[in-house]
């Protein structure tokens, strides 16, 4: 059960290992089924102490908590799971339940979200940690003037911090990591948004569009080129 077990990609090309733990069996099914459409292996336990039972006999690479079940609760799984490693963990809590969340963040949770869950929240939650605890993540990545720090999610140019949204972070970070290679708008979709590419989505052009802008802004020159019909590509530091 240790942070970084398994196979774990900062881009999410790989099945990821997920256990969800939750009484509420209907809303544990909603949540399983979505997340395996969106890629990953889902495992399930409807109580406390099946958690504990299933977290010591597989490797997780994140493990979703609900604080109230039956046996032992979300709190005291996580108690159990802080002994043994570090594997990441997303607490579900009551809508404006601050004590158990609190109390879930110093317990060492990672993360946490108010029920009942909406999937695609869960999902870009679930995508977000596993970026932050991938131990292959570079602390930075440099081109040019261009440099972002990933487990912070901070990026600037110059040292000109820029702002920008989530998927625009991401999408960055892609083009950043493979810098010099045309990426195509599929495999950004699929890596970034977590979905495939529909013949009239035009949702990668239009985050691209508002990245430039920004890149632009803060003194880059033709930061991202277009591959027509193609992708997107982020020059190499010394290309012209």
């Amino acid at each position: 059960m240790n942070r970084g077990a398994g196979t774990v990609s900062a881009t999410l090309r790989s099945m990821h290992q997920l256990l969800i733990a939750d009484d509420d069996r209907i809303l544990s099914d909603l949540l399983a089924d979505y997340l395996r459409g969106e890629g990953f292996e889902v495992e399930q336990a409807f109580d406390g102490d099946e958690a504990v039972r299933v977290a010591e006999t597989r490797t997780f690479d994140l493990i979703i908590l609900d604080v109230m079940m039956p046996g032992q609760s979300g709190l005291d799984v996580l108690r159990t799971l802080r002994r043994h490693g570090e594997t990441p963990v997303l607490m579900l809590t009551a809508r404006g339940d601050d004590i158990d969340r609190i109390v879930g963040l110093e317990l060492g949770a990672d993360d946490y979200l108010g029920k009942p869950a909406n999937p695609r929240e869960l999902s870009a939650r679930i995508r977000a940690i596993l970026r932050r605890t991938d131990p292959t993540t570079p602390s930075s990545i440099q081109v040019g003037p261009l440099r972002l720090h990933p487990a912070a999610r901070q990026a600037s140019v110059d040292d000109t911090p820029l702002a920008l949204t989530a998927t625009e972070f991401d999408i960055l970070s892609l083009l950043s990591g493979r810098a010099g290679e045309v990426i195509t708008k599929a495999e950004i979709s699929h890596q970034v948004l977590g979905k495939r590419l529909g013949p009239h989505d035009r949702s990668i052009d239009v985050h691209i569009s508002n990245l430039r802008r920004k890149l632009e802004d803060a003194g880059m020159t033709q930061p991202i080129r277009t591959a027509r019909g193609v992708g997107y590509m982020l020059p190499a530091a010394g290309t012209n």
